[in-house]
């Protein structure tokens, strides 16, 4: 298995000989607004794309955890895919908007698993934002708040789980405890509404995973792409030196490629 970061939560994964894009946000650096934060107003993306995107793009399939949040799926990756491209997304209502788009391949994910090729894909349970102020933002701006994990499964192959934009609760706890995943992926940015409400788990649910997963390799992805993220690469680093988790968490460049 071979994991590419490629910005923020964008990353592809090549799993049992098929190569999938995960979230793609292809926008060029600073062409969609701020997320509302106390903490800054820079333009999103914060950085450029490591890759050009004939090269992101050339993949067997995409994976689409929630569409409607831009930096998880924009129009320049609408646009971009070709509309044969298979997709898969997180429940039957986001697929009838992927197909509004004009994409003719598109499927559900489910608890139960659909297959890709030899590959099989779990949809996991998220929980993207705590308590009613999440959802009181999500209102506001008329983004729905629904998200979820992908875990995937082949034969010769480590259990992989993408567990998305989540914070670390029950959820998270019970796909590690079904499914054993060997290797994790973990947004990690510690995002927060403009209240300072979380909206993904920063270092407290990095390690709450670890503990649950003790033989798992960990990879933290989502960092510094994004302006209301309170957790940075470095952030990490140091929290892995002071917790012994050096060896057992990645924390990736963009563009970099980790061999698992």
């Amino acid at each position: 298995m071979l994991f590419q970061q490629i910005r923020g939560a964008t990353s592809c994964i090549t799993f049992s000989n098929k190569k999938f894009l995960l979230d793609p946000f292809l926008a060029p650096k600073g062409s969609c607004p701020p997320v509302p934060s106390p903490y800054n107003n820079f333009p999103n993306p914060l950085v450029e794309l490591p890759l050009p995107v004939s090269e992101i793009i050339a993949v067997d399939a995409v994976i689409v955890t929630h569409m409607h949040h831009f930096d998880h799926f924009d129009d320049h990756a609408a646009n971009a895919l070709p509309k044969t491209m298979p997709m898969f997304v997180q429940s039957e209502k986001e697929a009838g908007d992927m197909r509004s788009l004009g994409f003719a391949n598109v499927t559900a994910l489910t608890d139960a698993g659909v297959k890709f090729g030899d590959v099989t894909l779990y949809r996991t349970d998220a929980l993207h934002g705590d308590g009613v102020t999440a959802a009181y933002y999500y209102q506001k701006f008329g983004l729905p708040a629904e998200a979820c994990g992908v875990v995937f499964r082949a034969p010769g192959e480590k259990v992989f789980y993408a567990a998305g934009d989540t914070l670390w609760y029950d959820g998270v706890r019970r796909a590690i405890e079904k499914f054993r995943p060997g290797i994790i992926a973990l947004n990690a940015a510690n995002a927060q509404m403009y209240d300072g409400t979380p909206i993904l788990m920063g270092v407290d649910g990095v390690r709450e995973v670890a503990q649950a997963a003790p033989d798992a390799v960990l990879i933290a992805t989502h960092m510094d792409a994004v302006n209301h993220a309170r957790v940075n690469r470095d952030d990490l680093k140091k929290f892995a030196a002071a917790n012994g988790l050096e060896k057992r968490l990645s924390i990736p460049d963009d563009g970099e490629i980790v061999a698992l």
